[in-house]
């Protein structure tokens, strides 16, 4: 499985602005909003802060992976962003969180979407890759980037 065949260059967020948890996941669904219109995107955060609220997605080394599962979603949307200040996501490690990996998943489909999370994991355990995502100069080049995995 290629990380990359669930990435769209739409939903790639070279510079995340928000300085919160709540913020970050609303800056993260703000393009889902733009590319999916039918999706209601105020429920999507409500999804994502309720798993949040059973323990952190912030999993350490400046890496969060919010995800969570929404009934009429037709497919797995994945999306990306990048604080280069970083952002308090209470993280297991008490560290600001600065590389973010958006995961929503149908209700029907748990085993894609735990693959997917399996492969994110994977991605980012790579010291490398995570130094070269967050020295990316540009959308372009962070784009090019996550085409690989």
């Amino acid at each position: 499985m290629k990380l990359g065949d669930y990435l769209d260059k739409d939903l790639v967020l070279y510079d995340l602005a928000s300085a919160t948890k709540p913020e970050v996941l609303e800056e993260l669904l703000a393009p889902v909003g733009v590319k999916y219109p039918e999706m209601d995107t105020d429920l999507a955060v409500r999804v994502l802060l309720d798993r949040e609220n059973l323990g952190t997605t912030g999993i350490g080394d400046g890496i969060a992976i919010p995800h969570g599962k929404l009934e009429d979603l037709e497919q797995v949307i994945v999306v990306v962003g990048r604080s280069v200040s970083g952002v308090d996501f209470a993280a297991l490690d008490h560290k600001p969180c600065a590389i973010f990996f958006l995961v929503l998943a149908p209700e029907q489909v748990a085993g894609m979407h735990l693959r997917i999370l399996a492969q994110v994991s994977r991605v980012l355990k790579d010291e490398a890759f995570r130094r070269e995502f967050m020295e990316a100069e540009s959308n372009e080049a962070l784009w090019k980037l996550l085409e690989e995995v």
